[in-house]
């Protein structure tokens, strides 16, 4: 599993579990693919931030290779 910290780490159409801003005290995980990445720089303490293809954004916390579901 790879570090979601590395923007270099996630590509678009990549599956991943991501923490809403909602979801952030609670720490629960959203799955999904990614349909953008949001944030600029290549490193970030938190995660990168996308957005998936359902439009949900959030900081990638997993990435999870193709296999597991």
């Amino acid at each position: 599993m790879d570090d979601g910290r590395k923007r270099s780490n996630i590509k678009i159409g990549g599956h991943v579990n991501i923490v809403l801003k909602a979801d952030q005290r609670t720490g629960e995980l959203t799955e999904g693919w990614v349909e953008k990445i949001l944030t600029k720089s290549s490193f970030h303490p938190h995660g990168i931030k996308v957005r998936l293809e359902t439009g949900e954004v959030g900081r990638v916390k997993e990435i999870l290779e193709d296999g597991e579901f």
